[in-house]
């Protein structure tokens, strides 16, 4: 699991070494007549792509919170009901 890892790693390593060579020539971002930036296309675009997967975990991070707390809800509710009940050996006599 360890060699497929890596494997995937350096195939994804070089695919994006090309993208960046291929992309290098200078770009320019406006935004409306406020901001404007130059930069490299390769690093607008692995900027653009940072900011994607960003969002994406901070879109997640709520529901893994409510997930957790589900979880720990759970948890509380199982082990007050072991308790009542003599526990999970007494149901093996």
């Amino acid at each position: 699991m360890a060699l497929l890892r890596w494997i995937v790693g350096s195939i994804l390593f070089v695919a994006l070494l090309f993208l960046a060579l291929q992309n290098s020539e200078p770009a320019e971002v406006q935004f409306y007549h406020w901001f404007s930036w130059k930069a490299p296309l390769i690093f607008l675009l692995l900027t653009a792509f940072a900011a994607g997967v960003a969002a994406g975990l901070l879109a997640s991070l709520a529901r893994t919170a409510r997930l957790k707390r589900q979880l720990a809800r759970l948890r509380k509710e199982l082990r007050r009901a072991d308790l009542s009940t003599g526990g999970p050996t007494s149901a093996g006599r």
